[in-house]
């Protein structure tokens, strides 16, 4: 290992109970980290889905008990304080917003040379007295993709030094092509969170504009959320419930994938679509909306294609012609396939980590 890189003690700071798209960042960083000989510590809420599986990789973790108004509990302030100052981190990485109000200025407080937040999500940062406070405690951001990092700045240009922000991709393991499950008729899917964002109630809009259309082909609905209950009524409403599977929680995503023929995502908003590089590692084409950072994976007819926001007949045009075009489906896959290897191999991402970690 390279002598700059070496003996860093590393704090992953993520309080969501849940699992999502950042945990995994934090989940997989923290054991690659680790595994290349760092001291590496994930600081979690106590029962978090981030905790238990991070002490199942023999990952050491460090609890805390942090709601969203913790940060005017001077008690729970001073924990997090003292548990810095004995740590003593070169490097902390924080993911969610109450992550920063919390751990930002106890880190500054405590000295830790690089406070670093990760911003995960192409949402524009208010111009608020307390954000201007708060990003003036950081060191660095960690922006998942370009559209990200433009958001951050939008509102307020000196919010934060633009030099001082850097991009890096979600890097994902790019697993050899499995050969694809052949469905008697193609399966349309998605796989997500059932929550605002990600728009599945356009999906099933769209679902119903093909079922009149006469499409043969299956949509399946992967995930579980709030809005669980909602979209079933949605599909019953409509009629789809021969047309859409709702399959519930996924534990093997890369199963899932290797069990459609076509990935869709209808997300109102995307930080990164981490997702989608695992739909093109299983050489499915994609057709998505042409927002956030979409673009920086989707190569409109290249790989899939990019469709005007909530204009749900071009979604479904894209849709048809796919189901019904096997060897269009087949080039724009194996398209696909080669940009995911190209532009988001995990090894290649980490390297950039480390280098931003261990540079000024």
């Amino acid at each position: 290992m390279d002598d700059k890189y070496y003996f860093m003690k590393i704090c992953f700071f993520n309080c969501a109970k849940v699992w999502g798209g950042g945990e995994k960042w934090h989940m997989e960083h923290a054991l690659a980290l680790l595994q290349e000989g760092h001291q590496v510590v994930v600081v979690s809420n106590k029962n978090s889905e981030l905790l238990k599986r991070a002490s199942a990789r023999q990952i050491k973790t460090k609890s805390f008990s942090l709601g969203n108004l913790s940060f005017l509990n001077p008690a729970k302030l001073f924990s997090v304080y003292r548990f810095f100052k004995k740590e003593k981190f070169d490097v902390i990485i924080m993911n969610f917003s109450k992550d920063l109000k919390v751990a930002a200025p106890m880190a500054r407080l405590a000295k830790i040379p690089k406070i670093v937040y990760r911003r995960g999500s192409a949402i524009p940062i208010k111009n608020s007295l307390s954000n201007r406070f708060l990003f003036r405690r950081l060191t660095h951001i960690i922006a998942n993709s370009e559209a990200t990092k433009t958001t951050i700045l939008q509102n307020n240009p000196n919010l934060f030094p633009e030099e001082r922000i850097k991009v890096i991709y979600n890097g994902i393991n790019i697993p050899d092509p499995e050969t694809k499950k052949q469905n008697d008729i193609p399966v349309v899917g998605t796989l997500g969170r059932l929550v605002y964002q990600k728009g599945l109630d356009i999906l099933l809009d769209i679902a119903a504009i093909l079922k009149n259309r006469q499409v043969v082909c299956k949509i399946r609905i992967g995930g579980d959320g709030v809005l669980k209950d909602e979209l079933n009524k949605q599909a019953r409403e409509n009629d789809l419930s021969d047309y859409v599977e709702f399959t519930g929680f996924v534990d093997h995503p890369n199963e899932f994938m290797n069990h459609i023929d076509i990935f869709v995502l209808t997300s109102r908003w995307e930080g990164f679509g981490y997702v989608l590089t695992e739909a093109m590692c299983a050489k499915n084409p994609i057709v998505a909306f042409d927002i956030s950072s979409n673009p920086e994976l989707v190569f409109n007819e290249e790989n899939g294609f990019l469709i005007p926001f909530e204009d749900k007949e071009a979604f479904a045009n894209s849709i048809q012609l796919l189901v019904t075009q096997p060897s269009i489906r087949e080039k724009m896959g194996n398209t696909g396939y080669e940009i995911v290897k190209r532009k988001f191999d995990f090894e290649q991402n980490k390297k950039k980590l480390l280098d931003f970690l261990a540079t000024d």
